[in-house]
């Protein structure tokens, strides 16, 4: 970019995340960053929105008692300078999938943003975790290097592309490193699998189970190359581009119900 962005950060897991940290140093020295985060860890909030929030002064920017939604309401209305460009990340965890991307409080403040027609990216690091979660898996500021290569390189050169005419959010999500060479960025669809369950604990809890995460290797991932979960299992940044709102469809197969329904509705005594 030929001119110096203004940027609103944010993200889910709280000001003080060692992600959103390391995103506002490698941005800063390409744009002026203001943060617009959330006091405290918000994962997994989707675009849940308060009617009122607190807000105190950070040394990064200001911190929000509330949702990542409520973060990007509050920088476009009072906070912030108006953004070019809104970054929710970077993410302790990875965004992928169809069904994912609706829960993750980071893609929900990129969406928010794009109902202000901000163009915005998201990005999330990809933790490898085996057979135990993720939350316990140590990652150092050093590790989100991937993710923040990636992010800064978007920020400086995809609004030149003319791709946030067409897609309202980037939706990144980046590998742990895997040597010194930049891993490879790939263009990716979200996954459509869905592997949610639920089972009786043995004090009469429902206990829910995201299966998908269970079956996270390479070797037999079902989901096929193009996806963005295959891309970053492999070892690639993955970027879904997504548009905002989502799309609607043709009903012509609505189109008798609703000429037939002054006549044919019931009658209710409520």
């Amino acid at each position: 970019m030929s001119e110096r962005l203004e940027i609103v950060l944010t993200n889910d897991d709280g000001i003080d995340s060692t992600g959103l940290q390391a995103v506002y140093d490698a941005l800063s020295e390409i744009a002026h960053v203001t943060v617009v985060a959330p006091a405290d860890d918000q994962s997994a909030v989707g675009r849940s929105m308060s009617h009122e929030v607190t807000v105190d002064e950070h040394d990064l920017g200001y911190a929000v008692e509330g949702t990542p939604a409520d973060c990007v309401v509050a920088a476009m209305g009072e906070l912030g300078p108006e953004p070019d460009l809104v970054v929710a990340g970077c993410n302790r965890g990875a965004n992928l999938g169809e069904y994912v991307i609706g829960r993750s409080g980071t893609v929900s403040a990129a969406i928010e943003a794009a109902f202000f027609d901000v163009p915005a990216i998201a990005t999330s690091l990809y933790v490898p975790a085996g057979d135990i979660s993720y939350r316990e898996v140590e990652i150092t500021r050093e590790q989100y290097v991937e993710a923040v290569r990636a992010t800064r390189y978007l920020v400086d050169r995809a609004p030149d592309t003319g791709i946030f005419d067409r897609a309202a959010v980037l939706n990144v999500n980046a590998p742990v490193p895997d040597g010194d060479e930049p891993a490879p960025l790939e263009l990716t669809v979200p996954s459509d699998r869905y592997e949610m369950d639920a089972s009786v604990n043995g004090d009469g809890s429902i206990r829910l189970a995201d299966r998908i995460w269970e079956r996270m290797d390479p070797e037999t991932l079902p989901d096929p190359e193009g996806t963005d979960r295959r891309a970053v299992v492999d070892g690639r940044v993955s970027i879904t581009p997504l548009s905002v709102p989502q799309a609607t469809v043709r009903a012509d197969e609505l189109e008798a119900l609703t000429e037939s329904y002054p006549d044919a509705a019931v009658d209710l005594d409520l």
